[in-house]
């Protein structure tokens, strides 16, 4: 096991410590709130051209206090089971702390996607699905996977047609896994969702003047400078959606090629672009590339946005960190020792099991609509259309001034399915800051966000056990 991947998952438990300690839950209930109830490790065959190989895998189930379980499929050459058993952790307190009804769950496949071609990739991908069906470790009602760092919707629909071969005439399949492509009974805004939700987040937290005030920062997103690491489905939307409808301005993103930077602010999209036709975000047009990659963590800015992957700041460099607020959309970017550090110095670090449960909760979305075997919006989006219309034509009857037709057009539009996905991943953002703020202000030995977010989440794990007559 690498020091990184014990830090990580030694980080987690620390953390909960911390916040445990001050609750007033049993002993024997906080133990078991905190340790992993099924760890399934597995080794499998597969046929790479004339040669086997022996892929290592696992799927952690950490909590059973409520089901299905959930959790995203990490393929990664650095994949061990410390690390999956503490994103499996996180997933849990992610779940409750946004009201999301399952227990943590995470898989992991020890594979580097830059070494295998896409037909491989789906060879592993379906020998892992059926090693997952075998140990009853898959199902709509058992444990949901969903994309996670190295898989996207391609690999979530590979694990779907696997799932319904196997398990030809079930009626509810579609809902073993989430985050499939839209058009294989996926959801529409299922992939901006984690990026969309760090974006709702931060907007949130940035809200109250009083609480910025007390942070010693201005209020509101808008004009804020943003040093994004990570390039991936995340930090790209996170930065996109942040400049797009927040005002904020993205100065430098780091990815594996090297960090680029630019104080007047850079277009994701364009590098987006840029990066895809050039293989590198390097010579982007207006940046200039930093001497060290590793650099990113010390630029001057308002907001640092680790987004990639874990124990990214770490005791050796979060003294060079400028930043005010660290807004972890990755899992686990900031290690328990960098943290004392941080908090210190005067961060602000917004936690991942609150900022980057976006996808969980847009997953969930989909889960249902895959149950309830109905789009969102098919059932009241005309009916919406044609009231808002008839009471618009109602206004200009009683006034007689006509509307401009553009203007009329958007007020009298009924809610599309990706409409009505980002209101409720935004009143769940809403909501959970609120929530965490309420632990933060009301318990006067808690100092910040992160144990806020843990107590929350452990109060709520807490009363559904005891709710289900096991601790009474």
């Amino acid at each position: 096991m690498s020091d990184k991947q014990a830090n990580f998952y030694q980080s987690v438990e620390r953390n909960y410590d911390k916040a445990a300690a001050l609750t007033n839950h049993p002993k024997g209930l906080l133990e078991q709130i905190k340790v992993c109830n099924a760890i399934y490790q597995m080794n499998f065959p597969i046929k790479i051209g004339n040669s086997y190989e022996v892929i290592e895998a696992y799927r952690v189930q950490h909590s059973h206090h409520r089901l299905p379980t959930k959790g995203g499929i990490r393929f990664s050459h650095m994949v061990n089971q410390e690390e999956v058993m503490a994103l499996a952790t996180l997933m849990t307190y992610k779940c409750a702390i946004v009201d999301v009804p399952f227990g943590g769950a995470k898989g992991g496949v020890k594979v580097s996607t830059r070494k295998y071609n896409a037909e491989q990739l789906e060879k592993i991908t379906r020998r892992y699905t059926v090693e997952l069906v075998r140990k009853n470790f898959i199902g709509p009602g058992t444990d949901v996977p969903a994309p996670d760092y190295g898989t996207g919707s391609r690999e979530m629909a590979w694990i779907l047609d696997t799932y319904q071969q196997l398990n030809n005439g079930e009626l509810d399949s579609a809902a073993c896994v989430t985050g499939k492509p839209v058009n294989q009974n996926g959801i529409r805004g299922r992939t901006e969702a984690t990026g969309r939700g760090v974006f709702y987040g931060l907007k949130e937290m940035l809200s109250n003047a009083s609480d910025c005030a007390e942070w010693g920062i201005e209020p509101g997103i808008e004009g804020k400078t943003m040093v994004i690491q990570g390039l991936g489905n995340v930090g790209s939307f996170t930065g996109s959606i942040s400049t797009k409808e927040g005002g904020a301005k993205v100065i430098a993103i780091s990815e594996i090629e090297g960090t680029i930077y630019n104080p007047k602010g850079i277009d994701i999209d364009k590098l987006l672009k840029y990066r895809k036709s050039k293989g590198s975000i390097i010579g982007f047009p207006g940046t200039k590339k930093l001497k060290e990659r590793g650099d990113w963590v010390g630029i001057e800015c308002d907001i640092l946005v680790p987004a990639a992957l874990e124990s990214q700041i770490t005791k050796a460099n979060a003294k060079k960190v400028k930043a005010k607020i660290i807004a972890e959309a990755a899992n686990g970017p900031v290690t328990a020792d960098a943290e004392a550090i941080l908090l210190k110095k005067g961060c602000i670090i917004v936690p991942d099991m609150y900022l980057n449960a976006g996808g969980v909760t847009v997953s969930y979305f989909e889960w249902l609509k895959n149950l309830s075997h109905v789009r969102y919006g098919r059932i009241e989006k005309r009916f919406d259309q044609n009231a808002y219309t008839n009471i618009v034509n109602l206004i200009e009857s009683m006034t007689g001034k006509k509307v401009n037709e553009r203007r009329k057009s958007f007020i009298t539009r009924g809610a599309d399915e990706v409409d009505l996905v980002r209101s409720g991943l935004e009143e769940t953002m809403i909501t959970s800051y609120q929530q965490i703020r309420e632990v933060y202000r009301r318990k006067k030995k808690v100092k910040d966000l992160r144990t806020a977010a843990f107590i929350t989440a452990i109060n709520k794990v807490a009363n559904d056990y005891t709710t289900m007559g096991i601790f009474p």
